[in-house]
Order: C-alpha cells, then structure tokens, then sequence
C-alpha cells in the first residue's frame, strides 16, 4: 500500500481523532507489546495488522483471521501517534462489553483529564482484579494514544465504559454496595474502616477532584494523610494507595 489517498488510508488517518473513532467504533493500537497483547487477549476486537517497511511480524502470533497490511515507511509515520515509530499499528474495534452490576469492586473516575493518568487507572485497577472501570462525564477519551500506552493492554483484561456516574451510583446504593470517594475534606485513612469487600471508589479530576455532588452520594469520602509539604498526590498514585487500603480493609 503506498498511497496516502487510499480510501483505507485515509480512514486510519482520521482514527487519530476522537469523533471519528466514536463514530466508526473504532482506534489505532500501536506498538509490538500492545499488538500482541490485543491479539492474544482480545483477537476478536483486532480488525487489521498494518506494518512499516522492515518490520517482521512473529511467526507465533495467531493471524489466520486478521487482516495485514504492509504499508510504507511515509504512510506509517503518518499514521503514528509516538515520536519513534515502532513497525506495527493495529486497527481495533471498539468493546461493546456492558456490564451487569452486581456486589463486587469498581473504580468511578470523574473528570479526569490527562490521558496518562486514566490509562495508569486502568492499569492500575486492572493490577488490583477491580471487576470494571467506569469513565463520568468529562473524562478524557479511553481510546486516547497515550491513554493506550499508558494502560499497557490492560483495556482488554477489564471492562473500561462510560457512564453516568449519578446513575451508577445510585444503582450500586440499590445493590448495598458501599461508595468511597477520594477528597481533601475525607476522614484520614486510620480514621476510617470498611465493612465490605465489595465497593465503589470514586476519584475525580486532577486540579478538582470529584464533584461535590458526586461526593455528596458516598457513604464515606477518605483522604491519604501527608506528612510532607506536598499540596496533593497524583491521582493515579492516590488511587493505587487507596485500592491498597481498600483490599487491605476487605480482608481484615
């Protein structure tokens, strides 16, 4: 494939931005880690392989099913999203998992803006064996390149959806599942106790953290205590202390 005119050329090229990717249900995964975790974890989602010039796909990867295309060096680095192309892009659709709600353990992210920051949630939730990850209004875009990258295939190890996060909330209270939220005004983590080891944790938005009317609907809002001069914690870092703290709590 040489020209960038090429209607499915030009189809990829649009993936980079994130109405087209809703609109066709469909994003660029790149990289060979990321491809092989897709193809080995999820090949019903992988739609097509494309490879740079020179680049040699393993001959254990299971591709019977899978388009590949080899496509030259010019369409590959216009395709890429990363400042050193790494040989291999795959066009992936879209997860139409839904959950059923049910007792368990759920990660609510309002707001949240960076995409490194929501894919480190992703992974981070998907490390603690959090059953889903729920994306609120205003969140940056899941399927965002460096929110790829930075969830390292965890996408396809736990369902990650969008959804109003009142609804939701209001479904887990029908369910007794207990809602925690992070906030600066919370009880400091040995102040507090849980009960369940099931929850919902909300974590909000990098300079704002969660609405306070989100926040108005937990049972319990929690905050890390801090013996430094620091003014706050990266939120991907909270939420990997307080999912500690949490599994630590269940188990007691």
């Amino acid at each position: 494939m040489v020209s960038l005119q090429n209607e499915k050329v030009k189809l990829w090229k649009k993936l980079k931005i994130r109405k087209w990717r809703d609109r066709e249900q469909k994003y660029l995964l790149e990289g060979p880690h990321l491809v092989q975790e897709a193809v080995f974890s999820a090949r019903e989602r992988v739609n097509t392989i494309l490879i740079d010039e020179g680049f040699h796909l393993p001959a254990d990867w299971p591709l019977d099913s899978i388009e590949v295309f080899q496509v030259t060096h010019k369409i590959f680095t216009e395709l890429s999203e990363t400042e050193t192309p790494q040989g291999i892009i795959a066009v992936c659709d879209m997860s139409r998992a839904s959950v059923k709600l049910r007792p368990g353990r759920y990660l609510l992210v309002d707001g949240v803006q960076d995409p490194g920051n929501l894919g480190t949630l992703i992974r981070t939730a998907d490390a603690f064996g959090l059953d889903a990850v729920f994306l609120g209004d205003g969140c940056v875009d899941g399927h965002n390149a460096k929110t790829l990258r930075s969830a390292q295939g965890s996408h396809f190890h736990l369902p990650v959806i969008h959804h109003n996060l009142f609804s939701l909330a209001n479904e887990m209270k029908e369910l007794a599942i207990p809602l925690y939220g992070s906030s600066l005004q919370g009880n400091e983590l040995h102040q507090a106790s849980v009960s369940s080891p099931y929850y919902g944790l909300v974590v909000g938005n990098e300079g704002n953290g969660a609405s306070p009317e989100l926040l108005a609907e937990m049972d319990l809002q929690v905050k890390i205590p801090m013996a430094g001069r620091a003014e706050s914690l990266n939120v991907a870092v909270a939420t990997g202390i307080l999912l500690y703290w949490l599994q630590a709590e269940g188990l007691a």
